[in-house]
This record gives structure tokens, sequence and C-alpha cells, in this order.
């Protein structure tokens, strides 16, 4: 029995190959593999019965949403899993795994993995299975301390995603956002924690989640977010938040007083870092999606069905 990933990987192939016409060659190089790899997946499609004369398998309406996501926002892939008739959290479960396979997959000569907060990608290191790759070293992208939330804060999800690889993992000892900005220079001056933003700010790979400040904020729930901090937000046009750090519809970091009290990885920092995956899940969250693919801040996208249309959707009335 081939599972979702294997299944989607031959849709995909298969697409490209009978339905737009690409070479085998082409294939090979998008995937990242050789051209013998290709053929094999192309005969394993025609061996399990996905490739007749036509592509049949359900998966054939989310590689459609993956091409046009990778079209539309030049992205170097798009992961986005069936969600239709689904249950919220079976959904976001669904997303993680995804998330997982595809880092494992892809993460190659990767050497410093950098990993934000939340719980979908909890849920990607949750499904993550166990490997042996002792080389690799997991950085949290920004601080997370207190009682609340703890099981999502980027420390815990770094240490559980180290012990996942067999690899080793950094500690950001400072909370996510301070009471003041002078309280945060302080810290930020500290070595242990300024090695450890170093190491972020270098990392091969790095895992995120968008946040919508405004519906179903996590920031909220935890109590990041007072009233206050949402107005403030609202009036300086931002839709959504990668880390802590807000943004506006194009993608632009909004001047908020919050952001000056946040200790971790800039919006500027994370450009310049050479494959960010985001993996999230919400047709809550299209708006706040928008605004980061806008930005440039993501090469890879892994996002369910339902959440995928509503981007590209948005994006036309843009």
């Amino acid at each position: 029995m081939l599972n979702w990933e294997e299944r989607r990987q031959l849709v995909k192939v298969a697409h490209l190959y009978y339905t737009d016409g690409w070479t085998q060659q082409e294939i090979a190089k998008k995937l990242n593999v050789s051209r013998p790899v290709i053929s094999k997946l192309l005969q394993k499609a025609k061996d399990v019965g996905i490739v007749e004369v036509y592509i049949k398998d359900e998966s054939i309406h989310t590689v459609e949403l993956e091409k046009q996501l990778e079209t539309t926002f030049q992205l170097t892939d798009a992961v986005v899993v069936p969600s239709v008739g689904t249950m919220s959290e079976m959904v976001k479960r669904a997303v993680g795994q995804a998330g997982a396979y595809y880092l494992s997959k892809n993460m190659k000569n990767a050497e410093k993995i950098g990993i934000s907060w939340g719980t979908t990608l909890a849920e990607l290191v949750k499904e993550y299975p166990f490997e042996r790759r002792n080389d690799v070293k997991v950085i949290p992208l920004e601080g997370g301390m207190g009682r609340q939330a703890v099981d999502i804060h980027a420390n815990q999800l770094a240490y559980e995603l180290a012990k996942k690889m067999n690899g080793t993992c950094s500690y950001l000892y400072a909370p996510a956002i301070l009471e003041t900005e002078e309280l945060k220079e302080r810290l930020m001056a500290m070595q242990d924690i300024e090695a450890v933003l170093e190491e972020g700010r270098n990392v091969d790979i790095a895992l995120i989640g968008i946040g919508n400040p405004h519906k179903g904020s996590t920031l909220k729930t935890v109590g990041y977010l007072k009233e206050e901090d949402l107005s403030g937000l609202r009036q300086s046009g931002a839709v959504g938040d990668i880390g802590f750090r807000f943004f506006d519809g194009e993608g632009k970091p909004v001047q908020d007083e919050l952001n000056q009290k946040v200790i971790g990885l800039s919006l500027e920092q994370l450009k310049s870092v050479k494959t960010v995956i985001a993996v999230v899940e919400g047709t809550h969250k299209a708006e706040s999606i928008l605004g980061a693919l806008n930005g440039g801040f993501i090469q890879v996208l892994v996002t369910d069905e339902l959440t995928a249309a509503a981007i590209l959707k948005e994006a036309s009335v843009q």
C-alpha cells in the first residue's frame, strides 16, 4: 500500500510528464533527483494504476493547486494536502505530517535547521520520523519562556526535533516579547543570547508558522497579545506575523512598538535564509499567508487544500 506522500509524488511526476509535457530530465531537475528515478516513478505510477490513458487520483486537484501556487508566487515547491470535509485538528495533523515528510526528504546537506513556534510546527515535530542525523543542529528562531503553552515554544520544538534526528540543539534563554525595549537591549547584549541569535541568522533551513493576530490567534490565546496591542496592530495595517514579527498585506514589516521588543530573527534576516519552509493551515490565515508570500519570505509552502484555494482567490482580487 502506498502512503499519501508516495501517491502525491507519483501523481505530481505523472502530471508534469503526461499533462504538462515536461521531459524526464526537467522533472528530475525540479525534484532534485536523477533522471532514472523519474523513469522508475513513471513506471510505478502505471503499475499501481494511477496512470492509464489519464491520471486518476483524488490528489490531482491538490497537485494542480500546488502548481498554481508555485507559478503565482515563484515558489521552489508547494505541498497541498486534501482537506475538504475534514475536521480542523485532523487537517492540522495532516499538514504537520506533510511538512515532516518534506523536511525529511529535502534536507540533503543541511547542517543547521532553525525552527519557530506554534501548534502546526508542533504537529510537524510530532510526526517527524526518528532518524540518525548526528551532524544536524536545531536552533530556535525566537525566544519563548513562561508557563503558557510551553510545548509549542521554539526552544521546546528545537529540543524535540533534535531528539527525533539524534542531533543537537541550542536554547534561547529569553522571552519572545519583552516588557520594554530597554530590557530587550540588555538581554540582547548577553553573550549566550547573541550567540544563539547569530546561529539563527545562519541556518540552512528555517521552519516557520504564520499567524493572523485578528482571527484564531494563538498569540492572543496564550496571552502574548492584549486588546490594546491588537488595536495598534490594526491601525498599523498588520495582517500576519512570523515569529512575533508583524507585516502588512505587501509583506512589509509594520512600525509597531511590539516589533521593537521581540528577541528573535527579524523579517529581513529571515529573507537571507536559503530555504524557508512555511507550514500553515486554516483559511482564516489566507490573507496572512498572502502577505508573507508578497514579502518574499517563503520558498516552500506546505498547507491544506481549502487554504491554498483561499490564498489564490485572495491574490486574484488584489
